[in-house]
């Protein structure tokens, strides 16, 4: 599978972010994350994982 086209599960985003799974699903909710749904499987795709990094960099150095 391309990088570009790679999804994580909800475990393995929360192993990458370096958060809790409750912190991700709680990013999912609010829409800070955004996620796939493949029949029963929600996946976060790797670019929503890069944007919100990115996102987060960027308003940290803003303050």
């Amino acid at each position: 599978m391309a990088a570009a086209h790679r999804a994580e599960s909800y475990f393995r985003a929360a192993q990458r972010l370096q958060l809790d799974r409750s912190a991700v699903y709680d990013l999912l909710r609010t829409r800070q994350l955004a996620s796939i749904t493949l029949g029963l499987n929600r996946l976060i795709p790797a670019y929503a994982l890069a944007d919100f990094i990115h996102t987060h960099l960027d308003q940290e150095a803003a303050c």
